[in-house]
């Protein structure tokens, strides 16, 4: 019966709620269905139906079946199994709790650490799947394939290369913070918004800043800043965070725990400066640099946020990936000019490498916080998958949105100006963690929780408002 709400092609029946379809079950009847979801998620080859098929697991098994088991049987978890989920090999973990489950019967204990084994396969296939859609993005394959530096297609314009008394050039990238009228409830968000395009819809503005009597105009609070050095290292700094790092290995370009400087390595990577096929590679960082650079060269990368604190929600971790990646793209070559505005073609290429770079350093996210890449005023909405999208056949809809910026005629100045002088941004003092929220939305997507669903319609409708507004 479960997986039926997964295959249904009617919506009615499709976007019936989980909890809803669990109630007249019992125990027994719960674990014939979990069987048979696990039967059909190790053999689907549809990515969202085995998707939804494991957050169907999860849910029963953290929810559903426990209220239903007798209160004494509370079970152990074995511990080979609690040692494959401490070390990601989740699909080995579920087959330990499973043959625990069959023998002994059904436990709290063994309900727990099955919810918490699928819960978390269930993230990494969508972690997997967001790597594979960004490979086929036409421009980025080639980062891929590339293994060895001799292979490396990319070299440093030589504006970048010619010294002005002893020093290189700096090239220097300031990009807009993002503010979303609505978001339609995280609308955007990778899986959502491939899965559900038609409800994958956001108002975004481009937004400069200022402290308030302070400043005499609004300026750009994101920057990014390239250089070439005389030494064959990278060198990484981070203005705000107080944080540098000289880099020797192509080891540490992949290593995000051991500094606070994920978000510069994953610029480097998603932009193809060192392609994330190199990784494991076992060559050197130096040979690298001397196809890419020259000999005896490196590059240095700082990046700076102005008066912004953090978890200020206006996607400044986003919008600075991207304007990374974008001084990283103009100075190898990859972009018309070296400054100017990007054109539509290389914006669109950007966005796919921020959402690349999101999920190397393991935050997700969805394409409308890289909004500050476009100008102004922009609706931004997901699209159904055509028959010459790499898309089709795996996805309902596309990776990539489509962007459509309003004109002077549709917002006249005097709209913008009376939206500007409106608005007074107030920090409230805290900040939370973005990526558990992204998890939980795409948890009650997936289970098409009531209220939650609800809320989802609803908040199209007020999108529909604001864009006749």
């Amino acid at each position: 019966m479960l997986v039926s709400l997964i295959t249904a092609e009617d919506p009615a029946t499709r976007d019936r709620s989980l909890a809803e379809a669990c109630v007249s079950l019992d125990a027994k009847g719960l674990l014939q269905e979990c069987s048979a979801l696990d039967a059909f998620r190790r053999t689907s080859e549809n990515l969202y139906h085995r998707v939804r098929a494991i957050f169907f697991l999860q849910a029963i098994h953290r929810f559903h079946l426990p209220e239903k088991l007798p209160t004494s049987d509370t079970g152990s978890i074995p511990f080979d199994g609690y040692e494959n989920l401490l070390g990601r090999h989740f699909e080995e973990a579920i087959e330990v709790f499973l043959r625990v489950q069959d023998r002994e019967g059904p436990s709290d204990g063994i309900c727990s650490a099955l919810a918490s084994a699928y819960h978390q396969l269930a993230f990494q296939t969508l972690a997997d799947q967001v790597r594979k859609s960004v490979r086929t993005v036409r421009g980025n394959q080639w980062m891929f394939r590339m293994g060895h530096p001799a292979d490396h297609p990319l070299r440093i314009r030589h504006e970048l290369l010619e010294q002005d008394e002893h020093r290189f050039p700096i090239l220097c990238e300031r990009t807009p913070v993002r503010m979303d009228l609505t978001h339609s409830a995280w609308s955007d968000i990778f899986f959502l918004g491939m899965d559900f395009p038609q409800g994958a819809r956001v108002i975004n503005v481009s937004v400069d800043l200022a402290v308030h009597g302070r400043d005499a105009e609004p300026k750009p609070p994101v920057e990014a800043y390239f250089r070439i050095i005389d030494e064959p290292v990278l060198k990484l700094t981070s203005i705000d965070l107080k944080a540098t790092a000289i880099i020797t290995s192509l080891a540490d370009v992949f290593d995000f725990a051991k500094d606070y400087l994920g978000l510069l390595k994953a610029a480097i990577i998603a932009s193809g400066i060192i392609p994330p096929g190199i990784e494991g590679s076992g060559k050197s960082l130096a040979e690298l640099l001397n196809r890419l650079v020259g000999p005896n060269h490196g590059i240095e990368i700082v990046s700076s946020v102005n008066d912004i604190p953090k978890g200020s929600r206006l996607a400044v971790s986003t919008n600075l990936l991207a304007a990374l990646i974008s001084a990283c793209m103009r100075a190898t070559g990859q972009t018309q000019s070296l400054t100017g505005e990007l054109t539509e073609n290389e914006r669109r290429l950007v966005l796919a490498r921020a959402i690349l770079g999101e999920w190397i350093g393991g935050s997700g996210g969805g394409w409308q916080d890289s909004g500050g890449v476009w100008p102004g005023i922009k609706l931004i909405e997901g699209e159904l998958a055509g028959d010459t999208d790499p898309e089709q056949g795996i996805s309902r809809g596309r990776l990539m949105p489509k962007h459509k910026v309003f004109n002077h005629k549709e917002i006249p100045n005097s709209a913008r100006q009376a939206l500007t002088d409106s608005l007074i941004l107030v920090h409230g003092g805290m900040a939370q963690n973005v990526g558990p929220i992204l998890e939980m939305v795409t948890e009650k997507y997936l289970l098409r929780s009531s209220e939650e669903w609800r809320a989802r319609q609803e908040a199209l409708d007020l999108l529909d408002q604001i864009v006749t507004a």
